[in-house]
C-alpha cells in the first residue's frame, strides 16, 4: 500500500489559505477513492482544475472482444504485432484480451503520448523494454525495463519514452493494489510479504508545466472524451497524501519457496477486481529429495489464468513454441500443465531462471483484436502434438 509522501510544497493545515507569490489562492483538488471513505490525496493547483473549454467524442481504439470459443488454450506472440511508426503508449495499445473486469494490452511505443486520464479504474504498466518517464500530476518517474507502475483511477499522465519502449498493460474497473493478507490492518506492508515499502518509488518533485488550450484524453464508462482545458494540468506546486502513481521493479520482489512444489497463490503481487497478478521470478525450487520442481497438471475451475514470458527460460513450456514475448492464456475449462516430458526432466534442479507476468481472472478473458493478429493456432496441440495444422 502507498505510504504517507509529501511533495513540493503545502501549506501546514489542510484546506487553509496557500497563496502564491503573487498573492493569489492557490486551487486546492482532492484525489480520493471510495469517495471520501478511503486513500487521498490533496493537490495545490495555479489555475483551476475544473476549467474546460471544450469536449469532444473520439473513436475508441480498443475495438470489440469475441468469446474464446471453440475454447482452447492460447498463444498469443506479442513479438508478432506490428505497430505503425510513431506509435504512443495509449493510442498504440493493441488489445490481447479483456473481460468486464479487466482489459489487458500491448504497445511498442517510440512517441510521447497524448496526455491521458483513466476514469474507469486503475491501470498497471509492466515495461517488458526500453526506458522512459511517465509524467504525472503529481511529478514525473523515471521507469526501465522490469518496472511496474500502478497509476490511481483519474491520475493524468503521458508516457514519454526514450526509444523504444514495450508496455504490457492492465486495465482494471476499480483498483489495484497489493495483496490485502500482506497488510496490516492500517496497511503496513507485513513481515512475510515478498516486497515492502522501501520497494516502492513514487513521485519525488512537482512537474509544472505551462500552456493554454491543453487536451487531455479522457476514459470514462461511455467510451473516449477529448477535453480541452484552459490551462495545462501539470502545474501542481505539491501535494500529500496516500493515493499517487507508483513503481516497482519486479527484481525486488522475493520468491516463496518450499520443499514440494508451490502453487501460485505465492507468487502474488496484486490484486484487482475479480483478477490478481503474480510474479515469477529467478529463485531456488523445491528442496524435498524427491520434489518434481515444476507445476502439477492442474484444472483452475473458477479461472482463467493468462502467462507473460518476459525473461529466462520458462522450465514447465519448454518445446511448445513459448519464448520471451509469448503469452498463454489457460481457460477455465481446460486441465493445463507442464510439456510431455518437462516433469522428468526436472528432477534434480535446483534454481529456475525464468521471469514471468501471471494475471488470473475469475470471469472468462475474452480476445480482443490483436489476439488473432498474433496467435500461434498449434499451441493447443501441443501437449498431444496431434491437431489441425499439426505436422
Amino acid at each position: 500500500m502507498p505510504h504517507y509522501r509529501r511533495v513540493g510544497e503545502i501549506p501546514r493545515k489542510r484546506h487553509t489559505q496557500f497563496r502564491s507569490p503573487d498573492g493569489s489562492l492557490y486551487a486546492e483538488e482532492l484525489m480520493g477513492v471510495e469517495g471520501f471513505s478511503s486513500d487521498s490525496a490533496l493537490l495545490y493547483h495555479r489555475h483551476l482544475p475544473t476549467a474546460i473549454v471544450n469536449a469532444e467524442v473520439v473513436e475508441d481504439f480498443r475495438g470489440p472482444l469475441r468469446p474464446n470459443h471453440p475454447l482452447k488454450p492460447r498463444h498469443l506472440r506479442t513479438q508478432d504485432l506490428k505497430w505503425p511508426s510513431g506509435a504512443d503508449a495509449v493510442t498504440g495499445r493493441r488489445t490481447l484480451l479483456g473481460n468486464s473486469d479487466v482489459v489487458i494490452g500491448f504497445t511498442v511505443a517510440t512517441e510521447p503520448s497524448p496526455l491521458y486520464r483513466n476514469a474507469v479504474g486503475d491501470e498497471l504498466l509492466y515495461v517488458q523494454g526500453g526506458s522512459g518517464t511517465v509524467e504525472t500530476v503529481y511529478g514525473p518517474l523515471r521507469v526501465a525495463d522490469g518496472d511496474y507502475v500502478v497509476i490511481p483511477t483519474s491520475t493524468t499522465y503521458r508516457v514519454v519514452p526514450d526509444g523504444e519502449m514495450r508496455l504490457y498493460v492492465v486495465e482494471a474497473t476499480g483498483h489495484i493494489g497489493p495483496p490485502r493478507r500482506y497488510l496490516s490492518a492500517k496497511g503496513q506492508f507485513l513481515e512475510h510479504s515478498p516486497y515492502c515499502e522501501r520497494d516502492q518509488r513514487g513521485p519525488t518533485e512537482p512537474l509544472l508545466a505551462d500552456g493554454e488550450d491543453v487536451e487531455v484524453l479522457v476514459r470514462h464508462r461511455a467510451g473516449l472524451t477529448r477535453l480541452t482545458y484552459a490551462n495545462h494540468p501539470f502545474d501542481v506546486v505539491g501535494w500529500d497524501g496516500c493515493l499517487y502513481p507508483w513503481a516497482f521493479h519486479i527484481g525486488d520482489f522475493e520468491p516463496i519457496t518450499g520443499r514440494v512444489h508451490q502453487p501460485p497463490p505465492v507468487h502474488q503481487t496484486f490484486e484487482g477486481p475479480n483478477f490478481v497478478v503474480c510474479s515469477f521470478v529467478p529463485r531456488k525450487v523445491d528442496y524435498h529429495p524427491e520434489s518434481i520442481p515444476v507445476p502439477y497438471n492442474h484444472a483452475n475451475v473458477d479461472s482463467d489464468e493468462l502467462m507473460f514470458y518476459v525473461g529466462g527460460d520458462y522450465e514447465a513450456r519448454k518445446g511448445s513454441g513459448i519464448g520471451i514475448g509469448s503469452l498463454s492464456l489457460h481457460p477455465s475449462g481446460f486441465t493445463h500443465g507442464p510439456q510431455p516430458g518437462a516433469a522428468e526432466a526436472s528432477i534434480g534442479v535446483d534454481y529456475f531462471d525464468e521471469t514471468a507476468v501471471m494475471v488470473d481472472t475469475f470471469r472468462p478473458l475474452e480476445l480482443g483484436e490483436a489476439a488473432g493478429e498474433c496467435e500461434d493456432s498449434r499451441y493447443a496441440w501441443s501437449w498431444s502434438r496431434r491437431g489441425p495444422n499439426w505436422d
